[in-house]
């Protein structure tokens, strides 16, 4: 029930109160993953997200960690990675993230609006969605608040494939 108000809470953060969204619908948990699909201005839109299993840094206050991969098929964005780290980055700030796997190692960098860190390009979004949903073990995200904390938040990417198959099911993407 925690993880469904959770969503909720999510949902209105992440799509704003200038876009008329509908309560998402769960499509499952999956590991450390949740999977959900919605309607912002009539059109569909299905997302995934986990939060940090690890958050390290020297700070005292901190709002939600989360990451989240977004399919708009009616805007044909998809694969669409976000970061919120619970604070405001400091201006042009990058952020550096890691996919981890068993034998493979790669580096994204993503810029910074606000609280969130995106991907530079499509392209980007699709290699993250790929390794966390194919080979990867872990992701971890570097960043800097505002105040020059540095911060490393850890996730898990168990049944983060699941969840990306059932997002993009529902969206009808392949």
């Amino acid at each position: 029930m925690k993880s469904i108000f959770g969503a909720l809470a999510l949902c209105v953060l992440f799509f704003g109160t200038s876009v008329k969204a509908k309560e998402p619908k769960h499509l499952g948990t999956f590991g450390d993953w949740s999977a959900y699909q919605t309607t912002e201005n009539g059109e569909k839109a299905c997302y995934m997200l986990s939060f940090p299993k690890k958050e390290e840094g020297n700070y005292t206050k901190r709002g939600r960690v989360y990451l989240l991969i977004t399919h708009r098929p009616a805007s044909k964005t998809f694969n669409v990675a976000s970061f919120h780290a619970g604070y405001g980055f400091k201006n042009g700030q990058e952020v550096t993230v890691q996919i981890l796997g068993r034998k493979k190692k790669d580096s994204f960098t993503l810029f910074t609006e606000g609280e969130t860190a995106w991907a530079p390009d499509a392209s980007t979004d699709k290699a993250i969605a790929t390794g966390l949903s194919q080979w990867g073990n872990s992701l971890v995200v570097h960043g800097v608040s505002a105040r020059g904390t540095k911060t490393k938040d850890t996730y898990s990417l168990r049944g983060s494939l699941k969840a990306f198959k059932a997002i993009s099911k529902a969206c009808g993407v392949r």
